[in-house]
């Protein structure tokens, strides 16, 4: 397993070997001892998640409140995406910049999302799963959103597809009214989890 930092302070990439043959492959996207190696604590497992999107879909920029929070891995099992870490931590020191990594049913990358950062992703190709492994349950009354087309973020989305996004985050606000609303995270308190 390959690890690589992130522009985003505690978010890393994670690239594991696959292993191909005449069936297909087998590929193990989390391993718990490179996980713990590059962050530096185990990543308790409360549960999985599975979306399927159509090519042109945007998902995000969603976080948890913090408390309580959440922390990700997340990897593409089938298609293609370009994931986004946005940290809207206040405080910390990569406050407001993000960083991309491009996911597919072939190299199986993941990238760990540290609590209080902000996750986004576009469907590349039509029928894209994201599988994600969380550290708390969904709770709806704790979800956040910021628009991922906010143009002060300026997010590398593909320019020649036609997005397609839900009401929620069509209508998120921005990053700075965000802020100004106070529904960001501070820094210490994300590392206090």
């Amino acid at each position: 397993m390959q690890t690589r930092e992130l522009a985003v302070e505690g978010a890393f990439e994670f690239t594991p070997t696959v292993y191909p043959d005449s069936r297909g492959v087998f590929v193990s996207p989390f391993q718990e001892p490179a996980f713990e190696a590059a962050v530096g604590r185990k990543h308790t497992v409360a549960q999985t998640n599975h979306n399927r999107s159509a090519k042109g879909v945007v998902r995000g920029i969603h976080f948890t409140k913090t408390p309580p929070g959440q922390a990700k891995y997340v990897y593409c099992a089938r298609g293609k995406a370009l994931d986004v870490v946005v940290d809207l931590r206040l405080g910390s020191p990569t406050f407001g910049r993000w960083d991309v990594v491009e996911m597919d049913d072939v190299s199986f990358r993941a990238m760990y999302f540290p609590f209080g950062v902000g996750h986004a992703f576009i469907a590349l190709e039509d029928n894209t799963v994201m599988s994600y492994v969380v550290t708390s349950f969904y709770n709806p009354a704790h979800e956040l959103s910021i628009n991922p087309l906010d143009a002060d973020l300026a997010l590398p989305w593909p320019k020649d597809l036609d997005y397609v996004l839900s009401e929620r985050d069509t209508t998120a606000p921005s990053f700075k009214e965000a802020e100004a609303q106070g529904l960001l995270p501070q820094y210490a308190d994300c590392l206090a989890l």
